[in-house]
């Protein structure tokens, strides 16, 4: 996924399913972008080569915000 709005909506939306208060467009970008990566590198461990169009990178893009915000979250609690 490049930069581009699916990045933006891959960000909020799992910030809107994990209900996070919010990280901004810049944050919502780079957690986007970094779903992206971590959900492409799932789909390809389960051998899923290629979505459809732009809702398909948007839904890879939002698992892998989502197990990113996971992970995030479980350290934030750790450090505690």
């Amino acid at each position: 996924m490049s930069l581009h709005p699916g990045g933006v909506l891959a960000g909020w939306l799992a910030g809107f399913l994990t209900r996070s208060k919010g990280f901004g467009c810049f944050g919502n970008i780079i957690i986007g972008l970094l779903g992206a990566a971590i959900g492409g590198f799932v789909f390809s461990i389960f051998a899923v080569r290629r979505t459809t169009g732009f809702w398909g990178s948007v839904a890879v893009a939002t698992l892998g915000a989502l197990i990113l915000l996971v992970i995030a979250r479980a350290a934030q609690r750790l450090a505690r």
